[in-house]
């Protein structure tokens, strides 16, 4: 059985040919790419083409009469001949695939890296898997509670069902919430900013109300967002505080901040970003402040979804 994954969104499917479409983001058959069978057996066919040759025994079974008598090869014959790849030639160096448990990223090398270069998590939060993306399963630590190793005769703890916060978070997961919920905040920020920059240097009074209507806007679905991406932090990457996710937090904030500001402050002074205002260099900078920070939040945000395909 063949394996294909799709050039698209990295699906891998199993079967003796591609599919009809992509289940995942219905790409067509011609995005699937093959992927390279395990080295196990190119190894062994190698071998048995010619990689290792085997010796030939002296003796030779009784020849035909008048037939003449085959001659026993040299060493020098027997060799395999340097046009022909021995097996650790063809062989690479490793096989080994490892994938992050955090976020998804791969990596090829006989151990998993110190350090997740995708999410920043730690070796031991790695799992070895097949080439079709199944995890190997390895030897296990035995099970611990309160940090005391569980005997093997003992009698396994009832586990507890799903709280209403997983079940919230697990729901989350399902609908892609947290994506949903962060492009529209996303997609008007930037238009805020825009139309507070060209209110300032065009002198035009409508564009800063549109900006101050978006900011509004923006602090209406804030809750959710910051709900949303908090359920999916602890439910899909395990709540790890890595680098990577306390700059995205610490992003998330600054926006969160920045456009309580933006919104009250104007509410307090209706002229703080008109012409005239001593306010209104501030004001703007403030603006452009929350803007880098929602930028830098989504780049790395993007950059945990896409780990897996990198």
């Amino acid at each position: 059985m063949s394996s294909w994954e799709c050039g698209v969104c990295s699906y891998v499917h199993k079967d003796e040919a591609a599919p009809e479409k992509c289940p995942v983001c219905e790409a067509p058959p011609k995005m699937f790419v093959q992927l390279p069978e395990e080295i196990a057996p190119v190894a062994e066919t190698a071998s048995a083409e010619g990689g290792e040759v085997a010796p030939v025994s002296p003796a030779v079974a009784p020849a035909e009469a008048g037939a003449p008598t085959p001659a026993v090869p040299t060493a020098e014959a027997a060799a395999p001949s340097p046009a022909v790849p021995s097996a650790e030639a063809v062989a690479p160096t490793t096989n080994r695939r490892w994938r992050c448990t955090i976020c998804g990223y791969i990596h090829f090398g006989d151990e998993p890296p110190e350090k997740c270069p995708a999410c920043g998590a730690l070796k031991n939060l790695f799992v070895e898997i097949d080439a079709a993306g199944n995890e190997i399963a390895g030897p296990r630590e035995e099970p611990a509670e309160n940090g005391v190793a569980v005997s093997p005769g003992a009698k396994p703890a009832v586990a507890a069902g799903p709280g209403l916060f997983d079940r919230l978070a697990g729901l989350v997961l399902k609908f892609h919430l947290h994506p949903i919920t962060v492009h529209f905040p996303n997609g008007i920020l930037p238009a805020a900013v825009v139309f507070l920059l060209l209110a300032s240097f065009f002198k035009i009074a409508i564009l800063e109300n549109a900006a101050y209507f978006n900011l509004i806007f923006v602090l209406v679905m804030l809750p959710a967002v910051l709900l949303t991406g908090y359920m999916e932090w602890q439910k899909r990457y395990k709540g790890l505080r890595s680098a990577i996710f306390i700059t995205k937090i610490l992003c998330s904030l600054i926006v969160l901040t920045t456009v309580n500001i933006l919104v009250f402050w104007r509410l307090i002074d209706p002229t703080v970003a008109s012409e005239g205002s001593p306010y209104q260099l501030i004001y703007l900078g403030i603006a452009l402040l929350m803007l880098a920070a929602a930028g830098i939040a989504g780049h790395l945000g993007g950059k945990l979804v896409f780990a897996a395909r990198q």
